[in-house]
């Protein structure tokens, strides 16, 4: 069966302003002895999630996810080649951080973030998004999202946000000798990311990004397995031309099936939705009218015009062409100064930021701020897997009659792709590929 593998990382760096020691001189713990597989490890549920939101409440947070992603979307997009984002791992990372600022702080950090006001209602919400995803019942795919917090063991945290984090969001606290064995530490957490990510987020945190003065680190990760619930035959694919943005051609792998789809046209842009075995995720394909016009596209791209699309999909038969590709990126996006673009420039400023939420120390120069946000996504789309097809196949044409001769989707040009939870409408991933050639 045709596999699908997405991953996400983020992690936030919180530093205090000075190294001073507390009270709690107590050793880390050791490293985890064993590596679980990811397909198979259920992160922690959280352990009271609370009262079930309500559907607005819960579709809000889904709408915050995907507003966020599609703002961030729009900074980060300048950047060359091949590209793939998590709003879902960004949107709760950021989410557990809100959960401990106070004032002027907390109300960049909801605005940026399409949080609303309702704080209380915003963790619930994220708390049961949180239990759906990593529903230990599930067997037609693999979806695990984890989150961990690292603090320094000579630092005091505040007993009610740690409460918060472990109740709603399941992240445990791990102390850490930041004071003492940085670079150790450093590779700790990025060990962490690797278990959750079948070892394919490597190097989240980049040499020298964690220091002495480091005070807590808040990671979460992503990761998704799936097959497509109409297979692709390994045999049917074959190179096809790949229409560049430069205007050349290239030929790559092209995956070919004709099949009952939703699909939409609106001007400037056809939509393809390919759902994934179970019918909970499906990846939607944007492909722009011309080659050079992904820019446009991208440009044009708000949270409102998605709906739209979103909201024209409509069954049809296709024969779709869609090119085997991989974005794998080498190195992790810094993104402190991108969300101080967007208007977070409090939670980053030293003299300034008010996280007394998560601790609340005597002396001023000892409380906390962001030093940095770091973030690395990786997509794996082909036809290769094991022989597991259960197939759901939506049949339109009347009894009796002949199926219509199928419409031709072609994705053979610059495209962007999103990963979508059909159930709540929030964005896993986002991403666009150039050229699928490169990684």
């Amino acid at each position: 069966m045709p596999r699908v593998t997405c991953l996400a990382a983020l992690l936030l760096a919180v530093a205090g302003c000075s190294s001073r020691q507390s009270t709690d001189p107590s050793p880390p713990p050791p490293p985890d002895p064993t590596m679980p597989d990811p397909t198979t490890h259920t992160p922690p549920i959280p352990a009271d999630p609370g009262p079930a939101p309500t559907p607005t409440q819960a579709s809000s947070f889904a709408d915050s996810i995907n507003a966020f992603g599609l703002d961030l979307w729009g900074q980060v997009r300048s950047r060359p080649g091949n590209l793939v984002v998590s709003p879902a791992s960004i949107s709760l990372a950021l989410a557990m951080t809100w959960g401990g600022a106070r004032g002027e702080t907390a109300t960049q950090m909801g605005s940026v973030m399409h949080f609303g006001s309702d704080a209380d209602a915003l963790q619930a919400a994220a708390a049961h998004q949180l239990a759906a995803w990593n529903d230990p019942a599930r067997t037609v795919y693999a979806l695990r999202v984890a989150n961990r917090l690292f603090g320094e063991r000579s630092y005091r945290f505040e007993p009610d946000y740690l409460a918060l984090t472990r109740d709603r969001y399941g992240a445990a606290l791990e102390p850490m000798d930041f004071r003492g064995a940085a670079e150790p530490s450093r590779s700790r957490i990025n060990g962490w990311v690797e278990e959750r990510t079948a070892r394919r987020i490597r190097e989240l945190l980049p040499a020298r990004s964690i220091a002495s003065d480091t005070k807590l680190v808040l990671v979460n990760a992503v990761y998704f397995l799936g097959s497509w619930s109409h297979p692709f035959d390994e045999v049917a694919t074959r190179p096809l031309p790949f229409l560049l943005a430069s205007g050349q051609r290239a030929d790559v792998p092209t995956m070919r099936r004709t099949e009952y789809y939703r699909t939409a046209s609106q001007p400037g842009v056809r939509a393809l939705e390919m759902p994934y075995r179970g019918d909970e995720l499906a990846m939607v394909i944007l492909v722009p009218d011309d080659a050079s016009d992904l820019a446009t596209l991208e440009q044009s791209l708000t949270a409102q015009r998605l709906a739209g699309v979103l909201g024209a999909l409509a069954h049809q038969r296709l024969e779709v062409f869609v090119p085997r590709f991989r974005v794998d990126p080498p190195q992790s996006l810094a993104l402190a100064t991108v969300l101080a673009s967007m208007g977070m420039t409090l939670p980053f400023d030293r003299a300034r930021a008010d996280f007394t939420g998560i601790a609340n120390p005597p002396s001023p120069a000892d409380r906390l701020f962001i030093s940095q946000v770091f973030h690395k996504a990786f997509v794996d789309v082909n036809e290769e897997g094991t022989e597991a097809a259960a197939a759901t196949a939506v049949v339109m044409a009347p009894t009796g009659a002949a199926p219509a001769p199928p419409q031709r989707f072609a994705v053979d040009r610059p495209f962007l792709f999103l990963i979508r939870d059909l159930r709540s409408g929030a964005m896993l991933f986002l991403g666009r590929v150039i050229d699928p050639r490169a990684r």
